[in-house]
This record gives C-alpha cells, structure tokens and sequence, in this order.
C-alpha cells in the first residue's frame, strides 16, 4: 500500500515495522521508568543516610544497621514468622470483606428499600476506627486469631460496600433501559449490565481496602498477639531496638506494596474487559 505525501507517493509502513516501533517505544518506557525508581531509591536512601548520621543512632536507624537488623530477625525466625502471621491474617479478613460487601453493596445499589433499611448503619460504623473495637473484639473473640480477622473484616467491608454502591448507582440508565426494552429479566439485567459495570468500582474498593487493612493489623497485633508485624514493632519498643521498629515500618510497606501489585496485575489480566485499569 501507499500513500501521498505532499503529492507523490510513499510506502505506508507495513505492519511489522508497526509492531517494531511500538515495541522500541514500549521498551524505552520501561527504560525510562526503571531509571526513574533507581534514581529516586538512591536519593531516598542517600538522605535516610543524612538523618541517620544528623540524628544520631538512638533516634534513626541508618540503611545499614537496618540491614543487620533485618538479618538477624531472619535468621532467628522473627522476621518470617511475623509475615506470615501478619499476611495471614489480613488476606483472611480482607477476602471476607470483599466477599460480604459486594453483594451487600449491589443489592443496596439497586434496591432502595434495602438500602433505606441498611444505609442508616453503614453510615454510623464506617466512621467509627477499628482500634476503637480491638477491646471488645478480644473480649468477644479472645486473642486468638480470630480477633484479628474479625477487625480486618470490619476494616474491609464498609469500604468495598460503598464503593460498590456508588459504582452500581452510576451504571448507565440507557443500557438498563436497553436490556428491558429487549425483554431481559431482572436477573439478566443484573447478571448482563449491573454486574458487569460494578466490577471496576468493586476492585478500586477492594485496593482501598487493602490499605486500610494494614493500618488495622499493627494495632490489632500491639494489643493482642505474640506473632506479627506489630507485635515485633511493640516488641522493638520494649528492648529498646529502633533498627527492629524501621525493619518493621518496611516490612509493611513492601508487603502493602507486593499485594496491591498483584491485586492490580491479576484484576488487569482476568477483569480487563470490564475497564479494570
């Protein structure tokens, strides 16, 4: 094929030059992206290093001690054993939440007597923090694990349930319209055209959800645990270890961070078609 070009002819590129030249464009983003992240590491830690040196060893652990820190809580098994417990315990609590608050929030969505009923409720307990209930949730459930999926429950599900009731109250009039129009019950139109739009409002809530499940387990764990990211900060405290504290605060960063990249990968990958970004 050709085409004209300030009056004469030229060769249209053909598709595998395309793909080329999308993929040299691909690869130099990725380039551009990965020097960006090391550069900005190396001017992070470079001025942790400053803090440390300005503030002293008692009050900032430096990148280094950080490092023989988090050494040594791994090999004596602290370290692993409060990942697990900690990962354990939000991906239980979390998954329940998303679960319970999906349908609930759907079904709030589209029902408005269900939604008169329950909104009254939803909207006195989001407000108030899950560290307000860690007393009683020990009280009720005990210091066993079940405490703490208990609030991380309570931490995920108002979120996801208003975040999937915006989502389902925004679904496009026309195509509900459409689908009745085109004699769909109210199952199909729920299955076909609610559902299907929720989806992107159902992730964002489960992601945020996340988040707030990690500022739940540290408090949870400092009251009432003997494994756990906050129970070995709380135990950093005690023995007066400010390289435990800072191995922990990372601990849950990285662990925030590794769980929402695969949450947004595998929502990318499986749910894309629903405008999952």
């Amino acid at each position: 094929m050709t085409a004209i070009v300030a009056g004469r002819a030229t060769p249209a590129a053909s598709p595998s030059r395309r793909r080329s030249s999308r993929s040299r464009r691909a690869g130099t983003t990725v380039a551009r992206t990965a020097a960006l992240w090391s550069a900005s590491i190396v001017l992070g830690l470079a001025f942790w290093s400053f803090l440390a040196w300005w503030y002293g060893p008692t009050t900032m652990a430096s990148p280094t001690a950080v490092v023989s820190a988090t050494a040594e809580l791994w090999q004596s098994g602290v370290l692993g054993n409060s990942i697990q417990a900690s990962a354990g315990r939000i991906l239980v609590g979390w998954a329940l939440g998303v679960v319970v608050g999906a349908p609930v929030g759907i079904v709030m969505g589209r029902v408005n007597v269900v939604r008169q009923l329950l909104d009254p409720y939803i909207e006195f307990f989001r407000f108030i923090p899950p560290i307000a209930f860690v007393t009683l949730a020990v009280v009720w459930f005990g210091i066993g694990e079940t405490s703490k999926i208990v609030l991380i429950f309570y931490t995920s599900v108002f979120i996801v349930t208003v975040s999937t009731i915006a989502a389902t109250v925004a679904t496009s009039e026309n195509k509900l319209q459409a689908a009745a129009n085109l004699g769909a019950s109210r199952f199909q139109i729920m299955k076909t055209v609610v559902l299907p739009s929720t989806i992107p409002g159902i992730v964002t809530g489960a992601r945020l959800a996340m988040g707030n499940s990690f500022l739940t387990i540290v408090s949870a764990e400092i009251v009432a645990a003997n494994a756990g990211i906050g129970s070995m900060i709380w135990q950093a405290r005690n023995y007066g270890r400010i390289d435990w504290t800072f191995v922990g605060i990372i601990t849950l960063g990285l662990m925030g961070f590794l769980f929402d990249r695969v949450l947004r990968v595998t929502s990318r990958k499986f749910l894309g078609k629903y405008g999952v970004k």
